[in-house]
C-alpha cells in the first residue's frame, strides 16, 4: 500500500504521551507540512504557534482546563502543542485551519509523532490569556484560534482503527 494512504489510514489520536520531547528536526518538518495545507484562494489566513516551553505548555493547559471546566490536563501530558490560529477576514478561514491541523497530524504520524486535536483554541484566544501571548509574539490581526495539535510519543499502545461505518461513500 502506499506510504501516504497508509498513514492517513492508520493514524489515531493519542491520550497519553511520554514526557520525551519531539526532536527538533522532526518538529520542523511537521510544522513545514502545516504550511503546505490548501487553503481557499491560496491566501495562508492560518498561522501555527509553536509551544515547546513546558511552562508555557503547562500555563496553556489550565486555562484550558478552566474553559473546560475540569481539574486535568487537558493534552493528556504531551510535550509540544501546536496551536493554530487563522485570520477571519478570510471566509475560509475555519477550513482553511482545519486543512493544517490535518496536514500536522498526519505528518506527525508519517514520523513517528503521535497526536491529538484538542479543542478551545477558539474561547483561549478570545481571552485576554491569548490576546497576551498574541501581543508578546508581535502577531496582529483578526486571529480565531481553531485547535491545539498536542504532540509526543505515546505511552501506551495506540488502538487499531474502528471499522468504517456504511454508507459513508455515495456515488452519482
Amino acid at each position: 500500500m502506499n506510504e501516504t494512504l497508509k498513514v492517513l489510514e492508520t493514524r489515531r489520536s493519542c491520550r497519553k504521551f511520554k514526557p520525551d520531547m519531539v526532536e527538533k528536526e522532526k518538529l520542523d518538518a511537521i510544522l513545514k507540512a502545516g504550511t503546505f495545507a490548501p487553503s481557499g484562494m491560496g491566501r495562508q489566513s492560518a498561522i501555527i504557534i509553536a509551544v515547546t516551553d513546558k511552562e508555557v505548555r503547562d500555563q496553556l493547559a489550565k486555562e484550558n482546563a478552566a474553559i473546560m471546566g475540569v481539574d486535568m490536563d487537558p493534552f493528556y501530558g504531551a510535550p509540544v502543542i501546536l496551536i493554530v490560529l487563522a485570520n477571519k477576514d478570510s471566509v475560509t478561514y475555519q477550513y482553511d485551519g482545519s486543512l493544517v491541523m490535518g496536514n500536522l497530524l498526519n505528518a506527525a504520524e508519517s514520523l513517528g509523532v503521535n497526536g491529538i486535536w484538542i479543542h478551545r483554541a477558539k474561547e483561549e484566544f478570545e481571552s485576554d490569556f491569548g490576546k497576551d501571548i498574541l501581543a508578546k509574539l508581535g502577531i496582529e490581526g483578526n486571529y480565531e484560534g481553531i485547535g491545539h495539535c498536542a504532540l509526543g510519543y505515546a505511552a501506551d499502545e495506540i488502538p487499531a482503527p474502528v471499522a468504517r461505518k456504511e454508507n459513508y461513500v455515495y456515488y452519482i
